[in-house]
């Protein structure tokens, strides 16, 4: 009787073990090189550990790590070690918001679509240093749940990989063969969880507002938190809905077992799930482990507004922090400081604009602070940075209704947002409105 299929032997079962150490790494660094690193739960934890050791010890010159939001905080982002190990954002996380306020790391303005291209124009001969699943039986490590701009360096960058049991195989576009890696070493250790957000009334109302607007057979993108869950949640009873978006959370998990969401009316990766990374708890990266159904792709792939905009019914949910009587969404700055950056709201929002039957929602509740700041403003103050532009944004979404924005004037745009505002700023709004000759 043959062996059982997982058992077989393979060409190349002599190869899939490491024999290396970590420090095995620091042969592939040399100064001023430029390390790449994916976002969220691909850094390598044990491999990170190791270049800030050798920065620590003097053994870096000019090392810059390049990232979208950093998990885990670590003594160089603080500028510990000097110019010998730098960090350059390109998506500010609730680690690398304060250093870069205080002046230690440095931030590139971007959207999600584009990372890769400007990864690559700021840097010469990269190394990758990842976390992935380990080598399946046929030699292919899978980057697990951040596809994000780090698989767009396959075959154009070198790697070196921390192989981590826990992490899951996921498909799409994002494996690497063994051949293709400058080294690996394993780490096994438990993902990041990030567990969903309670969710409030509100939200719940703002989900339903959004839900009616949305039609069985759509393709939705949505991202992570309160609201985008209790948006899942109202489409229960929808039919053949498809998912292309960039961050895959819990609240994919119960449609996609309910048979809401099979994506037979899509056109790009039909009947696939695909997104570009997951954040979520550990159920949803139980779901997504060897799970054929779903697809992690490059955000070059995922996010680029030509493709999205030759979906039919592309469906765009994103939340801002305030929107201003033109429509403009300031999604990235708060009281005039960065908070985080673009991602990939323009670049779903621009798809679904142009996309037959397309709709841009933005969503935020109506007001902040226990309800004493406003959130729909006349205008936005000295130091807040314009993420959606008022040419772009479609429908925006309070607790307290929809605002359609497309193709109304001025004075349309301000008479919506106002009777969307929370009643008790609605008085000041108006006067506001009045003194901007927007009345």
């Amino acid at each position: 009787m043959d062996p059982p299929l997982n058992d077989r032997p393979t060409p190349l079962a002599g190869r899939l073990f490491p024999a290396e150490s970590a420090e095995a790494l620091l042969a592939h660094i040399h100064p001023h090189s430029d390390l790449i690193v994916p976002l969220a739960n691909g850094e390598p934890s044990l491999l990170l550990d190791t270049v800030e050791a050798a920065a620590a010890r003097g053994d870096l010159e000019g090392v810059t790590v390049h990232q979208m939001h950093a998990l885990s905080d670590r003594p160089y982002l603080h500028g510990a070690y000097g110019d010998r190990l730098r960090h350059v954002s390109y998506f500010l996380s609730h680690v690398t918001r304060p250093c870069y306020l205080a002046g230690t790391l440095d931030l590139v303005p971007n959207h999600f679509s584009e990372v890769f291209s400007h990864m690559q124009r700021r840097t010469n001969d990269p190394l990758v240093i990842a976390t992935a699943a380990p080598p399946d039986r046929h030699g292919y490590f899978s980057l697990g749940v951040s596809a994000d701009y780090t698989s767009s360096f396959i075959g154009r960058a070198r790697f070196f990989l921390e192989a981590n049991a826990q992490m899951p195989r996921t498909f799409g576009r994002n494996q690497i063969h063994i051949s293709q890696v400058a080294g690996w070493v394993r780490n096994d250790h438990p993902l990041v969880e990030v567990p969903p957000p309670e969710i409030e009334a509100d939200d719940h109302t703002i989900a339903g507002f959004v839900a009616d607007r949305i039609p069985d057979g759509a393709c939705l993108q949505t991202g992570i938190g309160a609201i985008p869950n209790a948006i899942m949640s109202a489409l229960a009873h929808h039919r053949d809905l498809g998912v292309h978006t960039e961050l895959l959370s819990d609240g994919l998990v119960d449609l996609v077992e309910q048979g809401v969401v099979n994506g037979v009316r899509k056109l790009h990766n039909r009947t696939k799930v695909v997104g570009t990374f997951a954040l979520g708890t550990q159920r949803l990266y139980d779901f997504l482990n060897e799970n054929t159904a779903v697809e992690l792709w490059s955000a070059r792939y995922v996010n680029d507004p030509r493709l999205l905009s030759r979906e039919r019914n592309f469906v765009s949910i994103n939340a801002t922090l305030s929107v201003d009587f033109l429509g403009q969404c300031a999604s990235e700055t708060l009281g005039g400081r960065y908070y985080s950056s673009s991602g990939g709201q323009v670049d779903f929002a621009r798809g679904a604009m142009y996309s037959e039957g397309g709709q841009g929602f933005i969503v935020l509740h109506s007001t902040a602070a226990n309800g004493t700041v406003s959130r729909i403003v006349p205008q936005f103050a000295a130091g807040e940075v314009v993420t959606n532009s008022k040419n772009t944004v479609d429908k925006v979404v309070t607790e307290f209704g929809v605002a359609e924005l497309r193709s109304k004037t001025v004075r349309e745009r301000t008479r919506a947002l106002i009777a969307i505002a929370h009643p008790d700023h609605r008085q000041q709004l108006t006067s506001e409105a009045k003194r901007l000759g927007y009345a």
